[in-house]
């Protein structure tokens, strides 16, 4: 049993060597002008604004969305790239990664056909299942398509992670992604998700790693297990390939917005100083993020914050450090690369 699974493991990483040089051939084919032409943003000129976490999905196609419920009144509508440019309008985001909002496999192909249509969609991260048969061939469809940045798993789809590392090949799937150049992106933090992180970034130390809606995640009050759950914060940020979104920042108190930027800096601080001004990132969670506050509301709590940190900083967060996590490629004249 143990030859055959490693006979399988080989095969996958031979084929992982074989297509990410394919897939580097598709980059500098498909980006290959962009390349030449972008740069730094000008001296004087506002730096460039990716939002690393939206959602996509269109409610009125035939047959629905597995996500939100018809029931939900706020979502319950097509969130498509037109309405996310509205929402964003004179707020200076110039880019967008799509993050999967469906485990249905076909929808992984629907959201890189929508990406594809519009350039204010820099790149993609979508739902496969590691430890799934079909995974490797699935990954190498994918892969050819230079939008595609890697794929998001965690709590949510009725998984857990930490459950499904111990099946068979999952650890060997996200070796595959590593090895191809790709993300792995976290959904819903708590205890058992981050360590499940840490163990993923000890076994695969090679693999990039988003962890999302790190100031929402589930934060243990007993306080052993808080010491622990900080303790792993500050194991994980060991390794440089870590990265966290500042996503799902704004709350509401009695049914109000808190606004007031000094209530959220403490809890942020706590994550940027673990992890230092070159691993946070800006992430909105539009359209879920409209059941606590509007998109221009949500930016201007998260600027408030980053008001307080440097030029430099606040670039990395808003711009750069999207790119060192996902390795997106620009699509108009005004997505710059840093450098």
């Amino acid at each position: 049993m143990y030859i055959e699974q490693r006979k399988t493991f080989l095969s996958r990483s031979r084929w992982a060597t074989r297509f990410l040089n394919r897939r580097n051939l598709l980059k500098k084919a498909a980006y290959g002008v962009a390349g030449l032409t972008l740069g730094s943003s000008a001296e004087g000129r506002p730096s460039p604004i990716i939002d690393a976490h939206i959602h996509l999905f269109d409610t009125a196609r035939p047959g629905g969305v597995p996500w939100p419920e018809n029931s939900d009144a706020v979502l319950y509508q097509p969130a498509l790239p037109g309405r996310y440019r509205t929402v964003t309008k004179g707020l200076g985001i110039v880019g967008a990664i799509a993050i999967e909002a469906s485990p249905l496999a076909t929808d992984n192909d629907w959201l890189l056909r929508v990406a594809g249509e519009n350039p204010i969609i820099v790149g993609v991260v979508g739902d496969l299942v590691p430890s799934d048969p079909a995974y490797p061939g699935d990954l190498e469809r994918l892969h050819t398509n230079p939008l595609f940045l890697g794929l998001r798993y965690g709590n949510l789809w009725n998984r857990n992670l930490l459950l499904d590392l111990q099946k068979a090949y999952f650890l060997d799937g996200l070796k595959l992604l590593a090895q191809a150049g790709l993300v792995f992106e976290s959904a819903n933090p708590d205890t058992d998700l981050i360590h499940a992180l840490v163990n993923i970034s000890e076994h695969v130390p090679d693999l990039r790693i988003v962890v999302d809606h790190l100031p929402h995640a589930s934060v243990p009050a007993e306080k052993t297990a808080n010491e622990e759950y900080w303790s792993e914060l500050r194991t994980l940020s060991q390794n440089p390939r870590v990265f966290v979104k500042l996503s799902e920042i704004p709350v509401r108190v009695h049914g109000k917005l808190v606004i007031e930027p000094g209530n959220y800096k403490g809890s942020l601080d706590a994550l940027w100083n673990i992890f230092g001004e070159d691993r946070v990132l800006f992430g909105s969670d539009w359209p879920n993020s409209d059941h606590i506050a509007t998109y221009a509301q949500t930016f201007r709590i998260v600027r408030e914050y980053i008001s307080g940190k440097s030029t430099a900083a606040a670039e990395k967060f808003f711009w750069k450090n999207s790119f060192a996590a996902y390795r997106w490629r620009p699509r108009s004249a005004n997505q710059t690369l840093p450098g």
